[in-house]
């Protein structure tokens, strides 16, 4: 049951990412891994801010993720050109074949690509034959392992960012984490140094702008245990349940939140931590709701946060002898981060977290993500490759 808990933990650093228009074919090209020789395209002096939605080119990137798909549907419903950037097996373990992508972004030109290859994605896309107005980022890597962290948040991202400002991209908006505030793991360090880049390249270059999204935890994240508990388990938390607090924000308000970020002006060239409306709810307070919920008196199973302390001990010195083990003792470190730090501001002079200044967005309240769940299951909402134990 521990380790229940501790999947729920890891899912809020990685959740700790979505028109009309038919989808459109176009010749793959294989090609090797090479540095793109494309000419930057020069920002224009208009800005697409001008335009109707219907006249901008928005690329997204991890679009079939948590977040991404939703991001994909929302900017579609807005009225914008969507090319949404996919892999031809995509979703968990790569479940999803190619027609069950095109389906699942719908109203999106699919563009099937590899991220990770700079020269493969920008092929892609020189084939489909759009400049590109904006960049969405929704990626993130899906095991929050070393290689892995590198490999999704700092290297695809920036390939994305390279090819959007190869065929004329302005504007950049990434979606990253509000836990980058503190930088412990690997892939906040891969996610801040990508950031740093990101605000680079606006300093030098006033025609382009970026908008930095930093949300708290997703409902997905804080759902691992609604099971249990209506199975009349215990609700399992470090702790006195009261070591850390979130304001969750769904995964439709998120990419509505999102999505303000392509045209708002008031968002230019700003980091954004944003997190869902009501307050910030401590472990112990989800667990009374679920118990409240359910009908039942509440029933928890409270464990020492010491024990995480002395599994990443033991883990940090088999990775001494086995360097193959370096994900392990990752994924022990990322569980004992979100079992104490809360996904809120960071005042940086005190140290302390503020519910107060986090921001709220949105309608969707946990309370009722976790009615649907008690009604329907937890279909959908699988923690997937982010099931670390």
């Amino acid at each position: 049951m521990v380790s229940v808990f501790i999947q729920r933990s890891f899912r809020v650093a990685k959740d700790a990412a979505l028109l009309s228009y038919p989808t459109l074919k176009f010749r793959k090209r294989v090609c090797s891994i090479t540095a793109s020789t494309a000419p930057v395209v020069e920002t224009a002096k208009s800005s697409f801010r001008d335009k109707n939605p219907k006249d901008i080119n928005v690329l997204v990137v991890g679009s079939t993720g948590y977040i991404g798909k939703f991001v994909v549907k929302e900017l579609a419903h807005r009225g914008f050109n969507v090319i949404a950037i996919a892999r031809e097996k995509s979703g968990i373990r790569g479940k999803n074949s190619k027609e069950d992508t095109l389906e699942q972004l719908k109203g999106a030109n699919v563009c099937f690509s590899d991220v990770t290859h700079l020269g493969s994605l920008e092929n892609s896309l020189e084939s489909f034959g759009y400049s590109i107005d904006v960049v969405v980022s929704c990626l993130a890597s899906r095991s929050g392992g070393v290689k892995d962290s590198w490999k999704i948040d700092y290297e695809a991202t920036k390939n994305s960012l390279v090819v959007g400002r190869n065929h004329g991209a302005s504007h950049f908006v990434l979606l990253s984490a509000i836990c980058v505030q503190k930088p412990l793991l690997e892939f906040q360090r891969a996610k801040l140094k990508f950031e740093a880049e990101l605000i680079k390249e606006a300093e030098e270059d006033a025609g382009f702008t970026y908008s930095i999204v930093r949300p708290t935890a997703f409902f997905k994240s804080l759902g691992g245990q609604v099971e249990l508990v209506k199975d009349g388990k215990p609700y399992v938390m470090f702790g006195d349940g009261k070591l850390c607090a979130c304001k969750p924000i769904s995964e439709q308000d998120l990419a509505s939140f999102m999505a303000d970020c392509v045209l708002g002006r008031d968002k230019i060239n700003q980091i954004l931590p944003i997190g869902g409306p009501g307050k910030a709810l401590t472990p112990l307070e989800q667990g009374e709701m679920l118990f409240r919920l359910v009908g039942r008196e509440p029933k928890f199973l409270k464990v020492p946060i010491q024990i995480m302390d002395l599994a990443i001990g033991v883990l940090d010195f088999l990775v001494k002898i086995f360097p193959s083990m370096e994900d392990a003792a990752e994924y022990g470190k990322i569980g004992r981060y979100y079992a104490a730090e809360s996904m809120l501001v960071l005042d940086p002079e005190t140290g302390e977290y503020s519910a107060e200044e986090t921001p709220s967005y949105g309608k969707d309240t946990l309370e009722e993500f976790f009615k649907r769940m008690l009604r329907e299951g937890m279909a959908g909402q699988e923690l997937g490759e982010q099931t670390i134990f």
